[in-house]
């Protein structure tokens, strides 16, 4: 009787798509041979991510019986093999959730600077910066943290963890098919790599062409020794030695005691109502929800929706409340575990009103004259952003990060990952800009245990108490402003979800005093900019935003951007 009963729940398990001889996703993935759908219409669910095969991974483990948490966990363990530039086990991030029941969700796992980091480490003699140091190679390395963000929000899945990791190691083990993008990626990575790396990796190769196969072994052993062992088989053991003797070759700091005192923290999200919908994104150390909250604030009763999207008018309303807002962060964002941020202060409406005071719709404020407010008392681009959401309306919104495009450029020997330059992202001096030219000062100084200021917005937005939108992007600095035009592109705008991922956008961060702007924006707005006094300065995409909308209980839209291998699944 007990092997008729065994063999029945044998057979009920792999019906089902998770027996225990078999972590595979029930639908094989072809890993040579793949797409990039940029949208699609679901009524399931949705998983869009940086690349296809990473989407992919998330939306079989929605057809297994895993929720959008399962999913979130098993899309960021595959970027961590198809993404290296971003997806990582060697950086940290930020998971922000809405669940079915109403329950919200913040995780901080960013990562934080090494007990023997100090505030000026990164200076001369003469007191002068040292930009290299804090933006390449071992020493500008935080403690990473992703592996403990995802094992922090695992208690929220469903399905076991070795499920939700096998797609990651499989792929890993088997190879992948790189795309032209990552082949040309990985031609201009060639020289760092030799410049920063102890032990030549696998990334090292004369020429890499789009179709080529790229196998990781080493990246495959980690991923088991965290299978097997869980996050100890990551901040302890033989992972956590290998990083430690990797530290030793390259002058690093990072220690076995950093390491294993790693801790994910659960946070209170940083919530706002606008105009009847509730947008829901990352406190402290993120910058983000707030900068956002400011910025959605000061156009709130100014109606925008009436100027139209892309009009010199909204251009100019929005290019002003964005340096504002930016003003606000390089004095007083930092980590809140280390500095009070007046979090209240900043986002209340008299405070607000008060910003504005000086705003003028004819012409530009220079960031000369606008300073951060007074208070009484008182990052790379190649971040990489996944969305979800699942049958039962459970909402994910994830950004990891190494900071700058594969990090340190520093692959741990033996393990096959990159380690993050996350430590740029603190103010190594203050009113000394970081990579993204964003300044700062005593609130975001190094301090050993504390966290480096983020500029990622994970957010997701209500509409009548159930998910809208799911929403973020990579981009450093341009992360909050990318945002905040998405949302409003949607909800003032009126605009499709496509449209208001795919068309241009524009950027301003208060110092340098310019803004950014792509190419796709035509000539005649960039005059009017000017001639109301503005410096106007072309540049290349801005971020690579993956958007889902809720159209109904049975109705969701996903979109992934066009300016990247980014990819939307859906069923």
């Amino acid at each position: 009787m007990k092997r008729i009963i065994a063999t029945l729940l044998l057979i009920i398990s792999f019906y089902f798509g998770f027996s225990q001889k078999s972590n595979s996703p029930a639908t094989p993935i072809n890993t040579y041979n793949y797409s990039s759908p940029k949208k699609i219409i679901a009524t399931q669910g949705a998983v869009v991510s940086a690349h296809p095969l990473a989407s992919k991974v998330g939306i079989e483990i929605l057809k297994m019986g895993g929720n959008a948490i399962d999913a979130a966990i098993a899309t960021q363990l595959a970027l961590a093999v198809v993404y290296p530039q971003a997806g990582n086990l060697g950086g940290g991030g930020f998971t922000v959730a809405r669940l079915a029941d109403g329950k919200e969700i913040t995780i901080d796992y960013r990562e934080m600077a090494p007990g023997n980091a100090n505030r000026d480490m990164y200076l001369d003699e003469k007191g002068d910066p040292l930009h290299e140091k804090s933006q390449e190679g071992h020493l500008s390395s935080g403690v990473p943290g992703t592996v403990a963000g995802l094992f922090a929000s695992y208690k929220y899945a469903k399905l076991p963890f070795s499920t939700l990791i096998q797609p990651a190691i499989d792929i890993a083990e088997k190879g992948f098919v790189i795309t032209k993008r990552q082949a040309q990626s990985f031609n201009a990575l060639q020289e760092n790599l030799k410049k920063y790396n102890t032990v030549s990796p696998v990334f090292i190769k004369e020429n890499w062409a789009a179709g080529d196969t790229l196998i990781q072994t080493d990246l495959a052993n980690t991923l088991k020794r965290i299978r097997d062992k869980g996050e100890a088989g990551f901040y302890e053991g033989e992972t956590a030695r290998l990083i430690v003797e990797e530290m030793k070759r390259g002058s690093g700091i990072i220690t076995l005691d950093d390491l294993k005192n790693y801790k994910a923290i659960s946070r209170e999200p940083h919530s706002f109502h606008y105009k009847g919908y509730k947008i829901i994104s990352m406190p402290m150390p993120s910058s983000g929800g707030l900068l956002l909250n400011q910025m959605m604030k000061m156009i709130e009763n100014r109606e925008i929706g009436k100027m139209g999207f892309l009009s010199v008018q909204a251009i100019q309303l929005m290019v002003e409340v964005e340096r504002r807002a930016f003003a606000d962060r390089a004095k007083y964002m930092g980590d809140a575990d280390f500095y009070n941020v007046p979090v209240d202060k900043l986002c209340s409406p008299a405070y607000l009103q008060e910003r504005m005071m000086n705003y003028d719709p004819a012409k530009a404020t220079p960031s000369s004259t606008i300073q951060p407010g007074t208070v009484a008392g008182y990052e790379s681009e190649e971040t990489t952003h996944l969305s979800v959401i699942d049958k039962d309306g459970n909402a994910v919104a994830v950004t990891t990060t190494l900071n700058d495009s594969y990090g340190s450029k520093t692959v741990v020997g033996g393990a096959g990952f990159f380690l993050n330059d996350e430590m740029d992202d603190f103010s190594i001096k203050p009113g000394v800009p970081n990579m993204y030219g964003a300044v700062g000062g005593e609130a975001n100084a190094i301090k050993p245990g504390k966290r480096m200021l983020s500029s990622m917005t994970p957010t997701i937005v209500l509409k009548d108490n159930y998910p809208y939108l799911v929403i973020g992007t990579p981009g450093g600095t341009t992360i909050p402003t990318s945002v905040f035009q998405t949302i409003v592109d949607i909800i003032e705008f009126g605009m499709t979800t496509e449209d208001a991922v795919w068309k241009a956008k524009f950027h301003h961060q208060w110092l340098p005093d310019h803004i950014e702007i792509e190419r796709a924006i035509p000539e005649k707005t960039r005059e009017a900019l000017r001639i109301m006094g503005y410096t106007v300065v072309d540049r290349g995409p801005i971020g690579r935003t993956e958007l889902i909308k809720v159209i109904s209980r049975k109705k969701i839209e996903a979109v992934a951007d066009v300016r990247g291998d980014d990819a939307a699944e859906g069923y």
